[in-house]
């Protein structure tokens, strides 16, 4: 559905932050599932750990975050709009994500109210769940920094 062409007009990250290649699904404002190729030569599974590579749980809650923008900022009605992160709660780690996985992300909005919003992600890898939370955002106007 967004390639990432389209990715990178909407969200601001870029490598090696941008934890996106695809968003296979979009419901704009409501869900969405997107992925992320992950080989050996990302940058975090050198030191994360050498001899046994695992992609660290803060970047996997990232890739819910950035697939979470994705289904908000897709949004015309948001306008020119940044989500940021203000909570994460629920989380939990259930797989390792390692080098050749395709790690999925799914992002659903629970709740969003007077700029302020929920969103429960899901992580897998091969249909089994690595991770999940829910995470809480507000919504930024352009040049707004909190």
């Amino acid at each position: 559905m967004l390639d990432i062409n389209d990715i990178q007009k909407i969200l601001p990250h870029r490598h090696p932050f941008l934890l996106v290649d695809r968003m296979e699904e979009l419901e704009v404002g409501k869900r969405g599932r997107g992925y992320k190729n992950l080989s050996i030569n990302e940058y975090f599974f050198q030191g994360h750990y050498p001899g046994m590579p695992i992609m660290p749980g803060v970047l996997i809650i990232e890739a819910m975050a950035q697939v979470g923008a994705l289904v908000l900022m897709s949004d015309p009605a948001f306008g020119d709009v940044k989500p940021l992160v203000v909570g994460i709660d629920k989380v939990r780690f259930r797989r390792m994500v390692v080098p050749g996985d395709r790690l999925v992300t799914n992002a659903e909005v629970i709740w969003f109210r007077k700029g302020i919003g929920c969103m429960k992600g899901v992580a897998t890898v091969d249909g089994e769940i690595a991770a999940e939370a829910e995470l809480t955002f507000k919504i930024l106007k352009n040049g707004e920094l909190s």
